[in-house]
């Protein structure tokens, strides 16, 4: 049924949206950037590992020969992706970095295209351009790029990890459970950023205070924490799986997009994030080049356009189909 899994795409797109902004107020209670990504990781995959582990035992087996996988779905598709989501957040509006996170069907798209070598309908590379051109008025590069180099640098570094995870989604079979995978894939990622965060030196007593973001609104950090743990990662996650299976990725990324304007306008609501013009009209080009990249994807390609040599090669799995994705 198409209209439940539209119904689970728009509400995950809604509980990923949450995860900037709450981490703001984990921020502005004194967390570095690296220690909120652990905190979140390690909360979220605990939790879920745990539950799992009583009501679905065989979710969290893991074949042998999916171990490097799983390492590398750990390192790239999640710690990759909110470690650098989280660090962008302190230096650009958080519908910025989203907007920038964004780019990763594009992305995936170049991928498919120069990696891979399939050719791909011609919607694929008019979405790529005009990707480009929405995020040129986004940073209004005419003006020398007036947002943060590093920022901006480090968003789109995090779109990369993001389009690793689309390529990586689907590139597993039916040994392996998605929820297992969700679960071990944030643990893995808590253990990956050890070193970088440094859990033993986090100031815990934080959770304990309430914070305000510059021009936000007080709220009990914990409450926050809580939130972004239980709502912006282990109900999101769970959700878009089901989502994906309900729905093919050409619609499920439309819905998905809703996760740039939730997340611009949370953080306008809570923590008084606002964006011009330029940037409003800018972020709206790049969701619609975004959308052709992603539903260029969904299309196979006409038998006489394939590079592969082989006749009637078709696209692979995971370039027919992306789930719904998101920080």
């Amino acid at each position: 049924m198409k209209y439940p899994g539209l119904a689970l795409a728009f509400v995950s797109s809604c509980c990923f949206a949450c995860s900037g902004p709450m981490a703001k107020y984990l921020i502005a209670a004194g967390l570095a950037p690296i220690e909120a990504v652990w905190v979140r990781m390690a909360g979220a995959g605990l939790l879920l590992v745990a539950v799992l582990a009583v009501v679905k035992p065989r979710a969290l087996r893991i074949p042998p020969s999916r171990l490097p996988f799983f390492a590398l779905y750990a390192l790239v598709a999640v710690a990759g992706v909110q470690s650098l989501y989280f660090v962008a957040i302190t230096r650009l509006p958080v519908g910025i970095v989203l907007l920038l996170e964004f780019m990763a069907p594009v992305m995936v798209v170049l991928w498919v295209r120069f990696v891979r070598r399939v050719r791909l309908h011609r919607a694929a590379y008019v979405g790529a351009v005009t990707a480009v051109v929405g995020l040129t008025i986004v940073v209004e590069a005419w003006q020398g790029l007036r947002l943060d180099t590093l920022g901006l640098l480090l968003g789109l570094l995090a779109g990369a990890c993001c389009a690793g995870y689309f390529l990586m989604s689907d590139s597993f079979g039916d040994d392996v459970d998605p929820l297992g995978l969700i679960g071990w894939g944030l643990v893995g990622s808590a253990v990956i950023l050890v070193p970088f965060s440094q859990p033993w030196n986090i100031p815990w007593d934080a959770f304990t205070r309430t914070s305000t973001p510059e021009d936000g609104h007080a709220l009990p950090v914990l409450g926050a924490y809580l939130w972004m743990v239980l709502i912006a990662t282990i109900a999101a996650y769970i959700l878009s799986v089901n989502a994906v299976r309900r729905l093919t990725a050409a619609v499920g990324a439309t819905v998905a997009s809703l996760e740039v304007i939730g997340g611009a306008v949370i953080a306008w609501a809570l923590v008084g994030e606002t964006l011009g013009a330029f940037q409003i009209v800018g972020g709206l080009i790049v969701l619609t080049g975004a959308l052709l990249a992603q539903t260029a994807t969904a299309h196979r390609p006409e038998p006489s356009l394939p590079l592969d040599p082989e006749p009637g090669r078709e696209l692979p799995k995971d370039e027919l189909e992306r789930p719904v994705g998101a920080v």
